[in-house]
């Protein structure tokens, strides 16, 4: 199995540069106040496609050689993997076939469309959506890109840290989510490569707690029923992110599904910036466990902020 390594984040970054946005890192003394520590937030809701994912698919499609990319790309996903993945595709001038449950939001349906994404619906398992991805691959040719397990597309993540770190280099420590573990490990591929001592932690729901359980026991534990508003976050672990996770994971930390919404509240009302559920669980992390972050400089990407507004959690 083949890992990615730093100077693949290196060339991704190289390869990317001139498609995602150099996302800016606010600060809130206000937070800062609430927390007892100093937070610096990587603004990843404010990426092209309103997520982090964008990076990870833009280094995926143009990774391609042209003969790969003619037919186009293929994925299945709900979410912002979805539409990062049309996006890359448009700017490279492919296709891209997009798999999706049918009950699906309305809003990201749309957002994949505004993107050039050709949809295909199927009932809202997995088995049907990686057989249906299977069966438009078959007709059509596609590079399948997975939207976690997949070198290329943990390279692209990994350059939001990379930026994070080499503007902040005196953090203790960077958190994230993890669900998939694509941000995550690449995550921790850009942190260790580029610092000395800065720990890298990552928070998940409590009532998707499979990255939680498959870090402790040392071997990946499939999620099984996740109950989260944290929707981003109820994927299974990949194998590629979990050798890295395994290896350059300091710790990952539970939350509960009240202290979610708390910490997406109060980035919104005293950020004034809209995250989505799944970018809150970090600053969740902070807020149940105040006493052993005390007085430490943490980064946290706050991994999306695409919402459907009609369904707030508050």
């Amino acid at each position: 199995m083949k890992i990615p390594d730093f100077k693949d984040v290196i060339n991704a970054h190289r390869l990317i540069g001139g498609f995602v946005h150099t996302t800016p890192v606010l600060t809130s003394s206000a937070i800062n106040k609430i927390t007892g520590s100093e937070l610096f937030f990587k603004c990843e809701n404010l990426q092209k496609t309103g997520a982090f994912k964008f990076r990870g698919a833009c280094n995926a499609v143009f990774s391609l050689k042209d003969e790969q990319a003619s037919h186009g790309v293929g994925t299945h996903s709900s979410g912002n993997h979805a539409a990062a993945l049309a996006l890359a595709a448009s700017i490279r001038g492919i296709k891209a076939y997009i798999v999706m449950p049918s009950n699906s939001s309305e809003v990201k349906k749309k957002a994949v469309e505004s993107y050039g994404g050709i949809i295909t619906y199927c009932e809202p398992t997995l088995d049907a959506r990686e057989s249906t991805l299977h069966h438009l691959a078959e007709q059509t040719g596609i590079e399948i890109i997975h939207p976690y397990n997949n070198c290329n597309v943990i390279a692209g993540q990994a350059t939001a840290a990379k930026e994070l770190v080499e503007s902040f280099p005196q953090l203790d420590i960077v958190m994230c989510p993890v669900g998939g573990g694509g941000l995550l490990s690449g995550t921790a591929l850009s942190v260790k490569s580029l610092t000395g001592n800065c720990r890298v932690i990552a928070a998940e729901p409590a009532g998707a707690d499979d990255a939680y359980r498959s870090f402790k026991a040392g071997y990946i534990i499939p999620s099984v029923h996740p109950v989260t508003i944290a929707d981003g976050l109820r994927t299974s672990l990949g194998e590629i992110n979990f050798a890295i996770i395994s290896q350059l994971v300091d710790d990952i930390i539970t939350v509960s599904e009240d202290s979610i919404i708390l910490a997406m509240r109060l980035v919104w009302e005293r950020m004034k910036i809209i995250i989505e559920p799944s970018s809150a669980v970090p600053l969740a992390a902070l807020l149940e466990n105040k006493d052993s972050f005390y007085g430490l400089k943490i980064g946290i990407i706050l991994s999306g902020g695409n919402v459907d507004l009609e369904n707030l959690p508050f």
